[in-house]
């Protein structure tokens, strides 16, 4: 048992350790993911939807803070008890989302690792079993630092939770797993490799041949011979791969521009999913940085999920001298962790990001 609880403290402390730190890195994707979970088609808890991203910071830093506690021996009866309550409501959590098929990624490990509903509720259970056998013994976790030592550490890893993560959302996150980061080319990602993954599709065909009604399975070519089609399903054999960027569009009133700014040598792209949310200090910042960058003969232009007056109300109110166009709001919560942020592109690759914190350090 001894032995046991040894190897369970040791890929526990650091699983809880690193699935903390990465939401971490980006506790604003992770509150869109809590406000998934809260949304009316999966948990309806909307009331909590106001309070996402606090929730999410609480949830992470505990994860970080207990993955430490427990590794160096710190109160264990309150680590192995708060351990045991996280992980039974995050398979509860899975479960229902996996089951019940409402939520396609838990976020578990942000944007880094991608794990489907099922997948996520394995690696649960797996946590469960673990932590109940740290529950059970529990009197074999052994601190490894005097009494000082793991007071210090505790609350020196309580603080730099805090900080760094007060740190990414005042700027953005510190590491960028996402298909929008410095160096990628948006053209490029919204494409399939050559040898990328078809979906496999089974078709069942119902038909009717000299008055009897019969089925046939196959991969769409149908019947060769039949009096009537009656209908035909299709079953997902295997999911085929999908574009890095899905959904990623410029549009006006009238027309896609997507490919056509993508194609511009010098492109600065503010992106604010919403108008009405966006920081005030920041449109103002945007401004400035808007007059700078089209002096050095660059292309600005908005990215929008708002309506039309609300994008002309923006513009007077703050006098900017660029258009909004519209994009998806999810789209556009994905490309920047900030409203508004920025993006500067070099002919579609990526070549500089900013929170509107830090837009004056953007180099034109």
């Amino acid at each position: 048992m001894k032995l046991l609880v040894i190897i369970c403290r040791l890929l526990v402390g650091a699983l809880f350790i690193f699935s903390g730190f990465i939401k971490l890195n980006d506790p604003i994707g992770f509150s869109y993911k809590l406000q998934e979970y809260f949304s009316y088609d999966v948990l309806d808890m909307p009331v909590f939807i106001p309070y996402a991203l606090g929730i999410a910071v609480f949830v992470v830093v505990f994860e970080v803070v207990l993955g430490v506690f427990l590794l160096i021996g710190y109160k264990p009866k309150f680590t192995v008890w708060s351990l045991l309550a996280m992980i039974v409501f995050f398979t509860f959590l899975t479960f229902y989302a996996a089951y019940f098929d409402k939520v396609k990624d838990c976020g578990c490990f942000g944007d880094f690792l991608k794990l489907t509903p099922w997948e996520s509720f394995t690696k649960d259970l797996v946590l469960l079993v673990m932590i109940v056998i740290l529950f059970i013994g529990q009197r074999h976790i052994k601190p490894l630092l005097t009494k000082f030592g793991l007071t210090f550490t505790a609350l020196l890893s309580f603080i730099i939770s805090l900080w760094f993560g007060y740190y990414v959302l005042m700027h953005l996150p510190a590491f960028d797993f996402r298909p929008y980061k410095i160096g990628d080319n948006l053209s490029e990602n919204m494409k399939l490799p050559a040898d990328a993954q078809k979906a496999v599709t089974d078709y069942v065909w119902t038909y009717k041949l000299n008055g009897e009604e019969k089925t046939i399975t196959d991969r769409g070519r149908g019947p060769k011979t039949y009096d009537e089609i009656v209908g035909v399903e299709t079953v997902m054999i295997e999911e085929g791969d999908v574009p890095k960027i899905q959904d990623f569009s410029i549009e006006s009133q009238d027309e896609d521009l997507t490919q056509q700014f993508l194609e511009e040598e010098k492109l600065v792209m503010i992106v604010a999913y919403s108008l009405e949310k966006a920081e005030a200090d920041g449109m103002q910042k945007l401004k400035v940085m808007a007059d700078r960058a089209q002096k050095q003969g660059y292309t600005v232009i908005g990215l929008t999920a708002s309506g039309p007056q609300k994008k002309q109300d923006v513009k007077s109110t703050y006098n900017l001298n660029f258009e909004f166009y519209l994009c998806d709001e999810k789209v556009l919560k994905t490309m920047v962790r900030s409203n508004p942020g920025v993006i500067v592109l070099k002919k579609g690759t990526v070549t500089q990001k900013a929170h509107w914190n830090d837009v004056e350090d953007l180099e034109f």
